[in-house]
């Protein structure tokens, strides 16, 4: 039997459709912490050199400068985070540096809130102990959530993918007969999913595991098929996937012909 399909990185949409999304992984999600310190730190030095010009010019005191440093350490690490994260829509420059977004768990926009507490976690754990707990709580979660993501309810989800190149199956000649009496039933949605995605990446898989999991995805389908042609199982899974798409296609032109007689005028596909 093929591996259990890995659903922590689905999410199920408002009509329960699971959607695949990627989370960020840990090095670039470290990778854009570490720009995000560097800009909150760069902040922080031009508040010190602030507060030293106004000293010199005499508008801060001693007691005045205290409260001046307070604020230059709330501002730079707490309230600067938190601005740039609900203004640019779970972003900051680390995260656009390596394609992140801060997402809730179930895939929704985050808001004030879920900034509110990452940033207050993320004094003690990045700040405070120069990002040791972060790393420890990174490295040994699913989705490398920090701290303060495990208490928000939050991870980083990329939104910079490869381009993917479009591939559609083509009937293979040694199915062109089978096809013309073959009857194929319509296949659970997640079987049907996870058979597209074999095959479009059939051609980077070693070729042991290419035919194993042909052969297990096969397995899965035949109930659905009839009659199984006696070809590879890579090849019947593309003429099973190119069945599928034409009777689909046919199936939605029957409903625009019937919609057109109904209404009179012309539906697009």
């Amino acid at each position: 039997m093929s591996a259990p399909l890995d659903v922590s990185d689905e999410v199920l949409s408002g009509e329960a459709v699971a959607i695949d999304v990627q989370p960020v992984g840990f090095i670039l999600r470290a990778a854009g912490a570490l720009i995000d310190m560097l800009v909150s730190f760069a902040v922080f030095l031009l508040t010190v050199f602030l507060r030293i010009w106004l000293l010199d010019i005499g508008v801060l005191d001693e007691a005045t400068d205290t409260i001046a440093v307070i604020a230059s350490i709330v501002v730079s690490f707490v309230v600067l985070p938190i601005t740039m994260e609900v203004a640019l829509g779970g972003r900051s420059l680390g995260k656009l540096a390596i394609g992140g977004r801060i997402v809730r768990i179930d895939g929704g926009a985050t808001g004030f809130r879920h900034a509110f507490i990452r940033a207050l976690v993320g004094v003690l754990e990045i700040y405070m102990t120069f990002g040791g707990v972060a790393v420890l709580a990174g490295a040994f979660s699913a989705r490398s959530q920090r701290l303060g993501d495990m208490v928000a309810g939050t991870y980083s989800q990329r939104v910079r993918t490869p381009k993917l190149i479009p591939s559609v199956p083509v009937l293979p000649v040694d199915l062109v007969g089978w096809s013309q009496v073959a009857d194929v039933a319509r296949l659970p949605d997640r079987l049907a999913r996870r058979i597209s995605q074999f095959l479009q990446s059939a051609p980077r898989m070693v070729p042991a595991a290419r035919a194993r999991v042909a052969q297990d995805l096969l397995t899965e389908a035949a109930p659905f098929v009839s009659p199984l042609p006696p070809v590879a199982p890579e090849v019947v899974l593309v003429g099973i996937t190119v069945l599928r798409r034409e009777r689909e296609r046919r199936a939605l032109q029957n409903a625009d012909r019937r919609a057109e007689k109904l209404t009179g005028r012309r539906v697009g596909l």
